[in-house]
Order: structure tokens, then sequence, then C-alpha cells
């Protein structure tokens, strides 16, 4: 089978054509650096494919050799450069052997505004402080699969299109859309004015049942999220208009944030068509 057109082949491991690759492992220099250029990595055939679905302009692909049959269909509708390399050079570019054999840079699109979500939204989930990049790919990863509308970020929360988020989330982030709010917690404020009910989740003892409050038969709901181990701050907590709680059995106090993001998003969505 004759070689795709536009395929490269790549010895180097220092070739500059390759520096969208370098240091993938090195979370403070890339989460830094990709938003600032504009760029994500997604990982694998799945996710790179529903990256491009879901409208995402490819930069250039990383694949080793017995990717390229996989991906050939892609080599051909793409304009993007394609770099094959030997896994051992893959792993020298990166930091990491690169299991799934197949990298892309992606250029990022403008986010939208809160206000824009806001507008149409009617289920949605605002997140503090949850800067594990992993609870983030797991949460989106269950809006996408639970029908929530949007994600709202606080300023510091993690990026979701970093490797690691996307990966966890199988491209799922590129499906839920999401906005960062500009000020904490002043922004929620703006989601209250916009109609929504704000509901924290929290293992308080005062907080309610999740089955109680019934979120899923409130016309529009935000539900709170915290950091793992931390929880929501005092200031969010007093914000919200009610704390909400999952029953627990077995002298279990909380879950880990993506497995508790998953039960409430169910309770909230619950009856929603589809569902």
């Amino acid at each position: 089978m004759a070689e795709p057109q536009g395929l490269l082949t790549i010895e180097d491991p220092d070739d500059p054509r390759l520096r969208d690759y370098t240091g993938l492992t090195d979370v403070e220099l890339r989460r830094k650096r990709e938003p600032a250029e504009g760029l994500f990595i997604a990982e694998g055939e799945k996710v790179i494919r529903r990256a491009r679905l879901a409208g995402y302009e490819m930069r250039s692909m990383l694949l080793s050799a017995k990717w390229v049959d996989t991906m050939r269909d892609v080599i051909d509708e793409v304009p993007a450069p394609v770099y094959a390399v030997a896994p051992d050079l893959a792993e020298q570019v990166t930091g990491y052997h690169v299991h799934r054999g197949a990298l892309a840079s992606m250029q990022r699109k403008p986010l939208p505004t809160a206000d824009d979500l806001l507008t149409t939204a009617r289920r949605i989930v605002v997140l503090e402080s949850v800067n594990d990049h992993t609870n983030i790919g797991a949460i989106f990863r269950s809006a996408a699969a639970l029908g929530m509308d949007a994600v709202l970020l606080s300023p510091d929360c993690a990026d979701p299109l970093y490797r690691r988020s996307v990966k966890v989330s199988m491209g799922a982030v590129f499906s839920v859309p999401y906005a960062r709010l500009e000020s904490w917690p002043k922004s929620l404020q703006t989601v209250r004015e916009a109609g929504f009910g704000l509901l924290a989740l929290t293992p308080a003892a005062k907080a309610r049942s999740l089955d109680e409050v019934a979120p899923h038969r409130m016309d529009r709901v935000a539900l709170l999220l915290g950091a793992e181990g931390e929880g929501l701050s005092t200031k969010a907590l007093m914000a919200a208009d009610e704390w909400v709680r999952i029953p627990m059995a077995h002298g279990v106090d909380s879950l880990n944030v993506g497995a508790a993001a998953a039960v409430a998003f169910y309770a909230v969505a619950t009856g929603r068509p589809g569902l």
C-alpha cells in the first residue's frame, strides 16, 4: 500500500516541526504554553476523530508507523502536516511512552461567554477550584453523558483542553460548551439573575438529600461542585440557594468529586428526554 501524500518521516527529536509535542509531561509548561499559543493536544484515534468532528482545526499530527493505516482517511482529508516517527523518538519528544500511537495538535476555538451559555441552558455545572485534570475530564464525560447543558469554571479551575483532561473525558470536553467566570464568587450572582437555582453539593449534615430537593423538577438548575478534598469554599456555600447531598451508607462520608458529579447529574437530569 502506497504511503499517503503529506506524510513526513522525522528522525531527529530536536526537529522544530515537532515543537507542539515537546515536553507533554511538564504540566506547568504545557498549561501556560498551550492556551497562550492557542493549541491543545488530542491523544488517540477516537479523541482525534471527535475533535475534528467538533470542528477543531488540526495543526499537525504525530504518528508511530503502525498507526498510519488506521489514520489514513484523516491523513488524506486534512491539509495539516503528518509526522511519522519511531516510538522511541516519540517518547524522547513528548517525555512519555505514547501508548495510543497517535497525537494531534489542534487549534483552540474562542470560548463563549458565561452570558452566552446562560441564555439557552437549563441544567449547568459550576466548578470551583477543580484543578485536577483527571477530575475535570471525568466531570465533563459525565456531564455529556447525563445531559448537562454547559459547564462554568471559576478562574482557577484546570484547563478542560489539557491533554489529560481530554483523554480522561474521551473527547466529551468537545461535546459540552463551557466558559470561564470572570470573578469569583461574584459571578454566581450572574447565574442567579439568569433564573437558576444554585444547589451546592456538600456532605455537610445540614444539607438536604438530592431526593428530597428533587432538582429534576426545577426549571433551571446550577449545580455547584468544589475541588477534591476541600470541597466548596465558605463564600460559595453562602452564595448558594440550597445545600444538597448524596445520601451515604456504611459510614462513607463522601465520594470522589468525579463520582459525586455523575450521581448528582443524574439526579438533576432524571425525567429529561433520553434519560
